[in-house]
């Protein structure tokens, strides 16, 4: 697959960078080279965004949670979720010091290169320094203490020791409070850090660690900079015309023919010729409210022979289901066999067949929009406006209990799609609007690659991690068949309350406390000894 860099150039480069870029080793740019000019320092910048956010990792990661499936081990997000994790099997790999490495090259290297404009360095640095930080963040978070690195000039100088993850987590808020007042507001060329998005870092680090004003304060000053909105239209924002939508704050750039994305093929169905690789569960279903705005278990509006039927829209929004109209076909993964043929889309036909019987509609629908499912311009959404409103929420929730602001934020997100507002006698404690904001957040991002580390970090009344629970239990698929005489789509499945559950079962998932941190690579400590693997690896 075409790398991110290619886009890069293509928008940012002129052409004499981009003839620079095609004569320099692009991994070992040496200083006396490379470092003489602004026009050097760009280029150089363009190569530090080289794969700093694996777009196409993003949309694998819900799979190493409750409301995610891969159903192909060798894709790496299957053993995550059902946790047979091992220093030799590691599963997705976060574990990679190339972007950071780069980083400190530049650092390094650009300060004596004069800049017509001392603004647009300051910024330029401010950017590198930007991706340094969430790349810390995220080798922080994923595996713990991880080593802060040094530009070296020995294999054997390069066998460093691991920090500690408070000594990490100190080092990445002290980066980013350095860096946001040098960042431009907006970002001058696609895909690049602004303030928005460097903010939205420091917003989403310190609510992974708890610290909750920060947090708070992160999310209120990009509230303040009345730059992103909620988009009107929840579908547009994950389709190829919204790719322009207010709400997003970063998505990560691919291009047709140039830098293109080729998993979302991966994720349509079989008869759409997809993989069926990244799949929702029915877990995902069963968190919507009822479109009455209370859970499927208080409502008198749910119906177990007709799951799909009256649910929060975004449900609809999110998921394909069995019974809608898709491709102007009932969609049926029901059925071993339609109109006495067999059923391309059934679970137990095919390896790509989607084995929950769902599908995301985020980024697949609508087909039309992709000449080429496997050389698509999707660009994952990073960030957006309504994760910063969640955090807010959140974060305020924690810190002082039900307010009106907190109330405010949930509403608008809610009412954006036809929800009710926010039940202010029942979600009227900390405790319980804290189990709506979770809630909301879980279905607000489905699909988006957050769920995993929100499970992680939640924890439960007796201080026990949610993915402790949500995790070590068998996963489920629905048993049913369509109904082609029903005209709502929402009921056209109806399934088999009494199916048996060997016939409904997935796999069998666990999840052991060490599993909070994931394996460091054998192959990493094998390089350098100094490392210490996790614990229970």
């Amino acid at each position: 697959m075409k790398r991110l860099i290619y886009l890069l150039i293509s928008v940012v480069l002129t052409t004499s960078c981009s003839d620079f870029l095609n004569t320099a080793p692009k991994d070992a740019l040496s200083p006396a080279t490379t470092w003489k000019t602004e026009a050097d320092a760009n280029s150089f910048a363009i190569g530090c965004y080289q794969d700093w956010i694996d777009g196409e990792k993003l949309l694998y990661q819900d799979c190493g949670s409750d409301i995610g499936y891969n159903q192909f081990p060798w894709e790496e997000w299957n053993p995550i979720g059902n946790g047979t994790l091992t220093a030799s099997a590691t599963g997705a790999n976060f574990y990679d010091f190339t972007t950071i490495r780069r980083c400190n090259a530049f650092v390094e290297n650009v300060q004596p290169i004069p800049f017509s404009n001392e603004a647009d360095k300051l910024d330029l640095i401010a950017q590198v320094r930007a991706l340094r930080a969430y790349k810390y963040f995220e080798l922080n978070f994923w595996y713990g203490g991880v080593p802060i690195i040094d530009t070296y000039t020995t294999a054997e100088e390069a066998k460093v020791p691991r920090n500690t993850e408070a000594e990490v987590k100190a080092y990445i808020y002290k980066e980013l409070d350095e860096l946001i007042p040098n960042l431009k507001e907006m970002p001058s060329q696609k895909g690049r850090i602004a303030r928005g998005t460097a903010l939205a870092i420091k917003m989403r680090s310190a609510l992974y660690w708890g610290d909750y004003q920060r947090a708070m304060e992160a999310a209120q000053a990009i509230m303040n900079m009345h730059k992103y909105e909620l988009d009107k239209d929840y579908t547009n924002l994950f389709t190829i015309k919204g790719q322009s939508s207010n709400e997003i704050i970063y998505a990560i750039p691919y291009a047709e023919n140039i830098a293109y994305n080729e998993i979302v093929g991966r994720m349509y169905n079989n008869a759409d010729g997809g993989w069926s690789s990244i799949t929702p569960t029915q877990n995902l279903v069963d968190m919507y409210e009822m479109n009455d705005g209370t859970p499927r278990e208080e409502s008198p509006l749910y119906d177990a022979v007709h799951p799909f039927s009256n649910r929060d829209p975004r449900m609809e929004m999110t998921i394909l289901f069995p019974g809608q109209v898709w491709q102007s076909k009932i969609l049926n993964t029901l059925d071993k066999e339609v109109n006495g043929k067999e059923n391309p889309n059934y679970p137990l036909v095919a390896d790509n067949a989607s084995k929950t019987s769902l599908s995301w509609a985020k980024y697949l629908a609508p087909l039309e929009q992709y000449p080429n499912m496997w050389q698509t311009a999707t660009s994952p959404i990073l960030f957006r406006y309504a994760e910063v409103l969640l955090s807010f929420a959140e974060a305020s929730n924690e810190l002082k209990g039900p307010s009106d602001n907190v109330y405010k934020v949930l509403d608008e997100i809610r009412l954006r799609v036809g929800m009710p507002a926010v039940n202010r006698s029942k979600y009227g404690t900390k405790e319980t609007l804290r189990e709506l904001i979770r809630r909301e957040r879980t279905i607000e991002l489905a699909g988006e690659g957050l769920r995993r580390a929100d499970i992680l970090r939640w924890k439960d009344n007796n201080g026990k991690m949610i993915a402790e629970t949500v995790l070590n239990k068998v996963l489920y698929r629905v048993i049913g068949s369509i109904d082609y005489t029903q005209t709502d789509p929402h009921k056209r499945a109806v399934i088999d309350v009494n199916a048996s559950a060997e016939t409904r079962k997935l796999e069998t998932r666990q999840f052991i406390p060490e599993n909070r941190y994931l394996p460091i690579p054998q192959s990493s400590i094998d390089k350098n000894p100094k490392l210490e693997q996790n614990k229970g690896y």
